[in-house]
């Protein structure tokens, strides 16, 4: 492999689902933004699916240069064969540098294909991402040792360089509609046909989902150990329903079964910026504060005044939060009324 012959940019998978762009992607954009800047190339987005022509003008709009839109009926629906052959096909013919992709649960599913048809290195599950000036080497940090620590790894002899990267870790730029320029799409044909294709999907059915998706909430009201009970949590709860936000946990709760793992924070659960944060009975230990330090505001709760967590606050209350929360969930009420 001749690693000078991989110029080919930074791309980002735009993961979409039924025609909606996931999140993660724009964040990626906004990552892969930086990198490609850093690397002097051009910013990929990969767009796989059926009639999404809108998807790739938004695309434009948040950050990417160029957009390369496989559209094929058998692109409907996410398969691991058929997305997997077609973007390893482009990769080979176009060698790009780098390619980032979401690791949501198909980003999960197709990195580990590609990494393994291309013959290149994955580093899985990333919440640090940044170029190496000397040789534009990727350096991908995750954590390792079950979050206990965090490592820094490099793909130094094989190309392209790849990451999946966990959601709300980065921030998307500002759309901006100006850039979206149809000349910029390039619209490919793929080498697929139904044989490529070992599993066919037949009815497509949705689940309602109790729990909120706790990256996307404005409030969050998290508690930890010192919650005390699973009982405790309805009070989080109407805090958090007071304030309209939803509820989350640390690592602690969640080991104690009080509450689902889906509303897990920090660098083994997820990864949020909510514009409040209020952390009851959460200690603060450096896992957890990786999922959440980047919230605009903290408040935290909690008998110990020399927790962690009261030194990342922007508001830290001692006291007992079964005395506090009542309090706050009164003073909130009577304010909204």
């Amino acid at each position: 492999m001749n690693i000078a012959d991989y110029k080919g940019g930074v791309w980002v998978f735009a993961e979409q689902r039924d025609g909606e762009l996931q999140k993660v992607s724009l964040e990626l954009l906004g990552k892969g933004r930086e990198m490609a800047d850093k690397l002097n190339t051009e910013l990929v987005a990969v767009l796989l699916g059926y009639n999404t022509d809108d998807i790739a003008k938004e695309l434009l709009a948040y950050g990417a240069d160029k957009v390369i839109a496989a559209d094929d009926k058998l692109l409907s629906h996410f398969s691991t064969d058929a997305y997997a052959k077609v973007i390893c096909e482009l990769s080979n013919e176009r060698k790009p540098e780098i390619i980032f992709i979401g690791a949501t649960y198909i980003g999960r599913d197709l990195g580990p294909r590609i990494a393994a048809r291309l013959t290149t290195g994955l580093t899985a599950d990333c919440t640090a991402l940044d170029i190496d000036a000397e040789n534009n080497n990727l350096l991908a940090t995750r954590p390792a040792f079950g979050g206990n620590l965090m490592a820094t790894i490099v793909c130094a002899d094989h190309r392209p360089q790849m990451a999946t990267v966990r959601p709300g870790v980065f921030s998307k730029l500002d759309k901006d509609s100006s850039k979206e320029n149809t000349s910029k799409i390039e619209k490919v044909t793929v080498n697929l046909t139904e044989d490529d294709i070992r599993t066919k999907v037949q009815e497509v059915v949705k689940l309602a989902k109790d729990a909120e998706d706790i990256s996307e909430a404005e409030v969050i009201v998290a508690g930890g150990r010192g919650v005390g009970s699973k009982e405790n949590f309805e009070k989080l709860q109407e805090l958090a329903d007071a304030f309209g936000g939803t509820v989350a946990a640390s690592r602690a709760a969640i080991e104690k079964d009080w509450i689902d793992k889906s509303v897990q924070v920090g660098q083994t659960g997820k990864t949020v910026r909510p514009k409040l944060y209020i952390a009851c009975g959460i200690s603060g230990a450096i896992q957890h504060l990786a999922g959440m330090q980047d919230s605009d505001y903290i408040v935290a709760i909690n008998r110990d005044e020399n927790a962690p967590i009261m030194q990342v606050a922007d508001l830290a209350i001692v006291g007992d939060l079964n005395k506090v929360v009542p309090e706050l969930i009164s003073q909130v009420k009577a304010v909204a009324k």
